[in-house]
């Protein structure tokens, strides 16, 4: 039984992984994200901030707007979020506030995740619902594609700035 959920598990989650690389061929921190309701894909997103100028438009947040056009309703009951990076308080109260049941989280992020790094916003008793919290689910691979960004990043504003004090 564990053996065949952690297939399942790794299936979306390589779907959430294809979602995340999509950011980062933008140029976005390369976080993705699937919603599943009875086995099939409702919702699909991936960080899109930069692009839309917008803050509110996290993986996650895209996910569930899709997956409750595609439901029909507000709440998703019996859904479950595949994230590569684990959700920040904002994604993590729209989950509780979406009634998504599971959360599988890819890596986790120690600076600001509310899936258990720094809150644990996804499981509290004090809120009229909690999800249930995957954790590690192809680990790796979602914190490669995050590491490799960052380094890129790094190494392009450096070159930046570099460019900008041999033109002063």
């Amino acid at each position: 039984m564990m053996e065949m959920e952690n297939q399942i598990h790794t299936k979306y989650m390589k779907e959430a992984l294809k979602q995340a690389k999509k950011a980062y061929e933008l140029g976005e921190v390369p976080i993705g994200c699937v919603i599943v309701y009875q086995d099939k894909i409702i919702g699909r997103g991936y960080n899109r901030r930069n692009t839309d100028k917008n803050t509110l438009a996290h993986a996650e947040i895209t996910a569930i707007n899709k997956a409750s056009k595609k439901i029909g309703d507000w709440r998703l009951e019996d859904c479950t979020l595949y994230v590569t990076l684990e959700p920040c308080q904002m994604c993590s109260g729209a989950i509780i506030q979406s009634r998504i049941s599971t959360v599988v989280m890819g890596c986790m992020n120690p600076k600001a995740g509310c899936g258990g790094s720094i809150l644990n916003i996804l499981e509290m008793e004090e809120f009229n619902h909690q999800a249930e919290v995957i954790r590690g689910i192809m680990e790796t691979e979602c914190s490669e594609i995050l590491q490799r960004f960052f380094k890129e990043l790094r190494i392009r504003n450096k070159a930046e700035k570099e460019e900008r004090r041999r033109l002063v």
